[in-house]
């Protein structure tokens, strides 16, 4: 065929004879070859029909085109009812749709209905909150100047009753003690306000130089990418240890608040009650310090706010250390355990929100470097590092989050097939990725294979991350090298279980996973299990926390491993099952033909050839798997032949169908005695048709005498023959005599014939009901 073409192509005004069709094969081969046609279509038809013999073309065109409408027939009737069923759920769809937008309008509309009377009311709200707060503060100002005020109406009576020489004695009072009271205690607010705005820059002079460095590494994480010595780190490394840190005396002018208490320990008497009045202003800052903005999520929210409470307490313990009679250890160590508690309920709050583990590690750095601040101050600090470990296991639920994401991408992404290798550095590379070691692979020339593919190296690399990413957060909690052990086994116990189990078992239910892909699913999780000792041995080099050791606990990887492995397999077998399924589907016997075929059915003979190439590929399966797929594959396939001999709708049969119907039988038993899957002793695998074998050369042997005699005994030839079934099929081949034989029954052997089917329909009945009683 190609040097007719060359030959047309090559010499377009060649004669017409050297182009003619001359034979019926260049005939089909001009009708079949599609793709000539469609490149050189010109020319062959010129071809042809400069010939004598395209009418011959024709008829050959003819049938490939009623082929092809024969197989575009099969194709519709296989799937018009899926197409009608989608059609019937899409109409009952479109009209749950409607109701469900009518639902969103009508609520929609609600909503906003409902929305403009709560806008108006929040309003309302907002203005009486205003006017209250304007209430308030008024309020506050004038008992302020109430005293000074009562004194000076006593004064104006004093002058309208004549009691001037009172009067003049009055006079020092109100200006010597009220009104500089009242200027003192205003003065006394704004130095308040002025220290509360210096809290940020008490904070960060107090820190220490390591947390200084810590907190400058916080600042430059988030932000571009910069050298470490552009950071500013190294500088602070290299000044000289000896160098004082300003403290709040350096950073806050304190002297307006000794004035303060000068002015009352002279003027007042009752020093006690302006010391009340201080306490009562500062306890009133310290609530609005402690309170943390909702808004505020982010790292530099958490640390201004951390600034703040340091800022406080430092200012509380320098007074506390630099005056007499202002404030006492009592009322710093009641305001701390206050602080504490709302500060550990608002972190607790807030905590809860966050769902990036970078967040909470930050966050988790931040309360560590609060805590050690104030404990430097002697304020106990035992709560936040209890608080710590809720926070930890925060900290895991959000890592275990992350890393499902990340498990799904590489499982998705991945290809199934094995890891090819062309040269010695990408075999080193994928080696140093995984801890994988075989001597036949290593003697292999270049290009190999490695069993496994790409999601083995990732996964595994991805689980030591996890475990490096726990292990930040056990940094500076003061922990032991066994509570951090324990620590990290646990969380890589719960990725193994519960996450990466998850992804590995989503990814076997999937629909369109493969026979291949499951396959290969298999030979990952074998390498995946071996691989758990060095998940071990790199946990135990991290803690220096030997597996030995009493109470270590254990990793789940293994058991992980298997469980996918063993829903890998059970797929396997249900997925062979539905290819089996959807074979037979196609299976078309003539159930009334009088003589069988000359071969075994094609639909069977395509089934044969899908299973041997499906378990040729279980070469790289372990050999029990490869034994179970293929012992339940060809249970399954004796099971539906059986079914599909017995089924109801198969009223009647010949003996010629029969016959056709152990054509394909014998073509099953072929397949199981060319061994597909080594490790089968003898004729095992041959078993699984035992019982259509013995049914079938029970029927067309007609060996009834035998079955009859020998029935229930342990050597009986028919032992597996079940009267029940011999019945059923006994009596769709009577119905079948019958029918074919109205008007010759008067013969004697029809006669004879349909009396011995008679008999022995009867004592298969007296078998069948000995057999219930």
């Amino acid at each position: 065929m190609s040097g007719k073409l060359s030959s047309v192509l090559q010499h377009p005004t060649a004669d017409s004879d050297q182009r003619r069709l001359s034979s019926k094969t260049e005939h089909e081969d001009f009708a079949w070859d599609d793709s000539n046609l469609d490149r050189h279509w010109h020319l062959l038809f010129r071809s042809v029909y400069d010939g004598e013999e395209h009418g011959r073309f024709m008829e050959k065109l003819e049938a490939r085109i009623r082929n092809h409408d024969r197989e575009i027939e099969k194709m519709c009737n296989f799937h018009y009812q899926g197409f009608v069923d989608s059609i019937t759920e899409l109409l009952k769809v479109r009209g749950e749709a409607q109701k469900l937008k009518n639902q969103v309008t009508d609520t929609n509309r609600k909503l906003q209905n409902e929305g403009k009377e709560l806008i108006i009311a929040m309003e309302e709200l907002k203005q009486c909150r205003l006017q209250q707060r304007n209430i308030s503060a008024t309020v506050d100002k004038l008992t302020l100047c109430l005293p000074v005020l009562e004194m000076y109406s006593k004064l104006r009576e004093q002058m309208k009753s004549k009691s001037c020489q009172v009067a003049v004695d009055n006079i020092p009072t109100l200006i010597s003690a009220l009104l500089i009271r009242a200027r003192g205690t205003a003065q006394q607010q704004r130095n308040l306000d002025n220290i509360v705005s210096q809290h940020p820059r008490i904070s960060g002079g107090k820190k220490s130089k390591k947390e200084v460095c810590a907190s400058s590494d916080l600042e430059v994480k988030n932000t571009s990418p910069m050298s470490e010595q552009d950071s500013g780190i190294l500088d602070v490394e290299d000044e000289d240890e000896d160098e004082e840190v300003p403290g709040a005396q350096d950073l806050v002018d304190f002297s307006p608040v000794y004035r303060c208490l000068h002015i009352y320990s002279v003027l007042v008497s009752n020093s006690a009650r302006e010391t009340g009045s201080y306490t009562g202003l500062w306890v009133k800052e310290g609530d609005g310090v402690l309170l943390l903005p909702s808004m505020l999520l982010e790292g530099d929210g958490y640390r201004k706010y951390f600034n703040q409470i340091v800022g406080f307490f430092v200012v509380e313990d320098h007074i506390l250390h630099t005056t007499q009679g202002l404030v006492n250890r009592a009322y710093i160590d009641e305001l701390w355990e206050m602080a504490l508690s709302k500060t550990i309920a608002a972190l607790r709050t807030h905590s809860s929100y966050c769902s990036d583990p970078s967040l909470v590690l930050d966050l988790k750095n931040l309360i560590v470097l609060f805590a050690d601040t104030l404990q430097g101050y002697g304020f106990p600090v035992n709560q936040l590092f209890d608080m710590l470990l809720e926070i930890q296991d925060q900290y895991s639920e959000t890592l275990l989050k992350k890393w499902s994401g990340v498990f799904r991408n590489i499982l998705d992404s991945d290809n199934y097939s094995p890891i090819p290798v062309t040269n010695e550095e990408v075999y080193k590379k994928i080696v140093g990725q995984f801890p994988f070691q075989d001597a036949e692979l290593e003697k292999q020339p270049f290009p190999k294979k490695f069993p496994f593919s790409e999601f083995v190296p990732k996964v595994y690399n991805q689980i030591k991350e996890f475990i490096y990413a726990c292990l930040k957060f056990s940094e500076d909690l003061h922990l032991s090298s066994t509570e951090v052990d324990d620590m990290i086994r646990k969380s890589t116990n719960l990725l193994l279980t519960r996450t990466l189990s998850n992804c590995l078992q989503n990814v076997i239910k999937r629909k369109n996973v493969g026979l291949t892909e499951l396959v290969q699913i298999i030979i990952n999780t074998t390498h995946l299990e071996k691989s758990c000792k060095f998940l071990e041995e790199f946990i135990t080099n991290i803690t220096n926390v030997l597996p030995e050791t009493v109470h270590t606990t254990k990793l789940y990887g293994t058991t992980t491993f298997k469980d996918a492995r063993h829903a890998a397999e059970e797929e396997i077998y249900t997925n062979l099952n539905q290819k089996i399924d959807q074979f037979l589907q196609l299976a078309d016997y003539d159930w009334m033909a009088m003589e069988p075929g000359s071969k075994a059915s094609d639909y069977l003979v395509d089934l044969i050839g899908f299973l041997r190439s499906t378990f040729a590929v279980f070469t790289h399966l372990p050999g029990k798997v490869a034994q179970t797929a293929c012992m339940s594959a060809c249970k399954h396939l004796s099971t539906s032949l059986m079914q599909l001999l017995l089924e109801a709708e198969v009223r009647q049969l010949t003996l010629g169908a029969l016959q056709q119907f152990n054509l394909d039988v014998e073509e099953c038993e072929q397949f199981a005695r060319s061994g597909p899957v080594p490790g089968f002793q003898g004729d095992t695998l041959q078993l699984a048709f035992i019982d259509l074998r013995q049914l079938l050369d029970l029927f067309i042997q007609w060996d009834w005498s035998t079955y009859l005699a020998d029935y229930g005994q342990p050597t009986c030839k028919y032992l597996r023959v079940n009267p029940t079934t011999a019945l059923i099929l006994l009596e769709k081949m009577r119905d079948t005599s019958r029918k074919n034989n109205v008007f010759a029954q008067f013969r004697k052997n029809e006669r004879d014939k349909q009396k011995l089917i008679d008999t022995v329909a009867k004592q298969l009945r007296s078998l069948i009901n000995s057999h219930h009683s």
